[in-house]
């Protein structure tokens, strides 16, 4: 289930609905909760089906390169822990755990949580299995941005507020592009392995220049949404310190993505900074966000 990585999912809803309560006032603990609950689990079940379907591919398997602990897949399946079958029975539990939850959000907050818990959950299923997979036509970066990031915190932003508009998409982009940002440079070490089983990420597709570029360009776009959403006049312009400075770190990791696996200390230093960036920002806009609604009350 790869817990280090679960502050992707827990971030999102606790920034969303510090917006919400923002937005509204007012804080549903029990709302909050079940929100966490189903996003973490739907997180959870996507990185097991992720190894079924990375075994199944043959990526993992031929993985020489990968980072422990942060890419290359828990070698659950390829080192004789669990079967393929086992992990694709675990994957779809946690999956329905997080039915479950969305089900009592349901009937709770009304029949807009069913978009969200069914576009969460397909997004979970077609990144790595199916006729689709989307992390094999270069679309898996996209697809767990929107659900990591979009998702979640306009989600739980509605579950506190019952409202959605351009404010709070603006909000949650900086959320999206981060975690896309940890996935991309994830996908660095693996770029050998995918590329010969079939596995066209986008690292694959575009090299360590190309991927550099998008890697910073993801950063400088989740700046600019702050700006909009400022210039909107829907958070404070101070709010935007804290993610302009950490464009430093992205630079930093940017270098280290143009030389990859051939420099494996650096790489491993470039991930665990973009995991911080995407820990800094999120608290720092959960905290901004609270900040304005305590000072504003």
């Amino acid at each position: 289930m790869r817990p280090k990585f679960f502050p992707a999912s827990v971030l999102p809803v606790l920034a969303g609905s510090a917006w919400g309560f923002m937005a509204a006032g007012h804080f549903d603990l029990s709302a909050f909760i079940l929100a966490l609950l189903a996003t973490v689990c739907v997180h959870a079940g996507a990185n097991v089906l992720n190894d079924v379907g990375d075994d199944a591919g043959g990526t993992d398997r031929q993985n020489d390169d990968r980072i422990y602990p942060y890419t290359g897949g828990s070698r659950f399946i390829q080192t004789g822990i669990m079967s393929a079958g086992g992990m694709a029975r675990l994957g779809l539990s946690l999956l329905g755990v997080a039915g479950i939850a969305g089900l009592i959000l349901l009937f709770s907050k009304g029949p807009t949580v069913l978009w969200f818990g069914i576009a969460g959950i397909l997004l979970a299923v077609l990144y790595s299995l199916g006729p689709v997979r989307l992390a094999s036509i270069g679309l898996g970066e996209f697809s767990v941005g929107i659900a990591f990031g979009v998702l979640p915190v306009t989600g739980a932003a509605w579950l506190q507020s019952g409202s959605l508009g351009l404010d709070v998409l603006l909000f949650s982009i900086p959320v999206s592009v981060w975690v896309t940002a940890i996935l991309l440079i994830n996908e660095v070490p693996d770029i050998a392995a995918d590329g010969a089983t079939g596995k066209r990420t986008l690292p694959v597709r575009l090299g360590l220049g190309g991927t550099s570029v998008v890697y910073l360009l993801l950063h400088f776009s989740g700046v600019a949404a702050l700006v909009g959403l400022a210039l909107r006049g829907g958070f404070p312009a101070w709010a935007l310190i804290i993610p302009a400075l950490l464009l430093v770190l992205a630079w930093q990791a940017a270098r280290a993505i143009r030389v990859g696996i051939a420099d494996r200390p650096a790489m491993t230093r470039a991930i665990e900074m973009t995991l911080g960036i995407h820990t800094i920002g999120s608290i720092w806009l959960a905290g901004s966000a609270l900040f304005v609604a305590y000072f504003s009350a």
